[in-house]
């Protein structure tokens, strides 16, 4: 039984998928007597089925070497075009930890959405994400891989689109869309590149094709730079990054899993391409340079914020700058301890945020105040969640930290500052949003707000509860440091950090009646984070308008170049037609006469022609 489950792992994907085709009858309106919510629970029983599936097969895998399962897809003549699939712990984590997220996500869905009639319609598109994630988990194929990611780029921008009456959403779906085809276009290019020079796109056999292979400087960097273009965009990186923000427009449930999972999804390609990277110092280095612009970029945008979700999200960035470095610094194994500590503390503060939203109708941290006795599971969720995310002992995000700090204190020292940095101004935006939200007085949005029901409550007690015995299962996996190898210097140094942020944070004045302050030099620093450094601008000024200028000058060549020598042609075909026709007299000798002047005059310039080829020297 142990065996057949383990050798069917690669089912796991069908599941979700079949749930959301058999929503499809809901979400197209062929069946309507019953409302959507019979949609919802059959796609919400295919995860369930998955979940279990992928948990039992974990819970029996540590003993099992990984195996690779290979499907040939097509092949004809010298081409063979196949892709394969990797059953080990990693992946069947990986598999579990989004089976069951997913899980989570779609009972808190049942409650958040329950007046929505498209509720059918927003159940098919999770279908399709979790099927795209989990396909992603177990895939060891560039190509399968990248035909996943196109999978997802497809569904960020019907989930972001959901509400599509709205013109902020798709504005916001058609940027989001556009700013991760600018990355996938890149890595495609990647992608042919690499079945060209290894004549295969598993992961196998393009790690020892990369052990030996001499390519030039100039070859390996365009390569591994477009590798690194698609994760980028995915994981909403500089300069690919404002996309996540406007994302923020679609259903929070969404949210929930774009923030925890779909960023994640780019991240863990990057961490099975970096053995491919390695053939590129510099490729490695933009990865390190990218990664610490974004951490630290973001996390200042953070705290100027007075979206809750948009505050939570340039966060989501933040980290993933940091994986972005720590696969820069080729410690891979730190990148996925930071992968999942971060995805379990991110969905449990975006379901704490969007019950907040759901209860007091709003998204602005002005109006909020005072809902710490009112909404007292809610409350707590964002508290375990915030303490998830920054380096409070014994959390998970603590252990992540710690380990890659303890590694890179001699090789690195400079990334202490920056993971100090980060951890700090997060700690210090995490507590400002709580002092917002549930702190204060309450407001007139919040003074008869109630705790959310229990479609709502459940997911977010079940996950507040996998927050704190993370570090347990980090513990049984073998993945927690000794304490005889620990640094104490640096241990003292993080917990430091947040314990600033943190006071700091509780400290500092915030004043909900203007959102900008009436100091100039802050209004300014105010003005500059809260518009993320002005960059959309700076794209406005560069390359939309550099985008408008080309379209412009090709319209006028196609108006009056192409066209106009088009239709210069054709009026000099009218004319010389109405004219000739008043020369013609209908007898065959004046068409004999005209015949015979035409090749006289052609057989004269062939012979002057001839004439002047034979005086050249050669």
């Amino acid at each position: 039984m142990n065996q057949f489950l383990f050798s069917t792992s690669w089912w796991v994907p069908f599941y979700s998928l079949l749930g959301a085709l058999v929503t499809l009858p809901w979400g197209m309106g062929i069946i309507r007597r019953t409302g959507p919510r019979p949609a919802a629970y059959f796609n919400i029983f295919t995860t369930i089925v998955g979940f279990l599936h992928s948990l039992f097969v974990f819970k029996h895998i540590w003993d099992k070497e990984p195996e690779i399962l290979v499907i040939n897809w097509l092949q004809a003549a010298d081409f063979n075009l196949s892709f394969a699939l990797e059953l080990s712990p990693t992946s069947i984590g990986a598999m579990v930890l989004i089976s069951g997220l997913s899980l989570l996500t779609q009972i808190y869905a049942l409650g958040y959405m329950e007046k929505d009639w498209s509720l059918a319609r927003f159940f098919a598109l999770i279908g399709f994400f979790e099927m795209a994630l989990t396909g992603l988990a177990i895939s060891d194929s560039l190509f399968l891989s990248y035909a996943v990611l196109e999978v997802l780029t497809l569904s960020t921008y019907l989930l972001v689109g959901f509400w599509y009456a709205q013109p902020l959403v798709v504005t916001a779906a058609r940027d989001a869309f556009l700013t991760k085809r600018v990355g996938d276009l890149l890595l495609l290019m990647g992608v042919v590149t690499l079945s060209t020079l290894c004549g295969s796109l598993n992961f196998s056999d393009l790690y020892e094709w990369a052990q030996t292979a001499d390519l030039s400087p100039v070859t390996s960097t365009l390569l591994c730079l477009g590798l690194i273009a698609g994760p980028a965009g995915k994981c909403a990186q500089f300069p690919l990054h404002l996309w996540l923000d406007e994302a923020m427009e679609g259903p929070n449930p969404a949210s929930v899993m774009r923030n925890s999972l779909v960023v994640g999804g780019g991240a863990y390609v990057l961490y099975k391409l970096q053995p491919i990277l390695t053939l590129s110092p510099i490729a490695l280095n933009t990865l390190v340079v990218i990664g610490a612009l974004t951490a630290v970029g973001a996390t200042l945008v953070s705290l100027a914020q007075t979206d809750i979700k948009r505050a939570l999200s340039h966060s989501t960035s933040a980290y993933m700058g940091l994986v972005f470095l720590a696969v820069g610094l080729e410690q891979g194994g730190v990148a996925l301890m930071l992968m999942l500590t971060h995805a379990i503390a991110k969905a449990l503060l975006f379901m704490s945020s969007g019950s907040v939203i759901y209860t007091t109708s709003t998204q602005d941290l002005t109006e909020m105040g005072g809902l710490w006795s009112r909404m007292p599971a809610t409350t707590t969720a964002f508290i375990v969640g915030s303490a998830g995310m920054v380096t409070l002992l014994p959390l998970g995000s603590f252990w992540a930290m710690l380990a890659w700090a303890d590694g890179l204190v001699h090789a690195s020292p400079w990334v202490i500052a920056i993971l100090v940095l980060v951890n700090g101004l997060t700690a210090l935006n995490l507590t400002r949003v709580f002092r917002l939200i549930f702190w204060g007085k309450p407001q007139q949005k919040t003074r008869r707000t109630p705790e959310v029901g229990w479609q709502m409550a459940l997911p977010m007690v079940a996950l507040t509860v996998v927050n704190l015995l993370l570090p347990l299962m980090l513990q049984q996996w073998y993945l927690l440091p000794n304490w005889e190898n620990v640094d104490w210097y640096i241990l003292l140094i993080l917990v430091s950090s947040t314990v600033i942020g943190v006071a700091i944070g509780s400290t500092m004045s915030l004043h909900k009646a203007w959102s900008r302050s009436r100091i100039l030099v802050w209004r300014f620093v105010q003005d500059l984070l809260g518009y993320d450094f002005y960059i959309d601008k700076i794209y406005k000024l560069t390359i939309v308008n550099l985008v408008a200028l080309l379209s412009k000058f090709s319209d006028w060549s196609d108006r009056y170049l192409v066209d106009g020598f088009v239709n210069l042609v054709g009026f000099a075909t009218i004319l010389g037609g109405q004219g000739l026709k008043y020369t013609i007299s209908g007898q065959s000798q004046g068409y004999m006469l005209t015949i015979l002047v035409v090749i006289s005059v052609l057989g004269f310039f062939i012979s002057w022609s001839l004439g002047l080829l034979d005086k050249l020297p050669f």
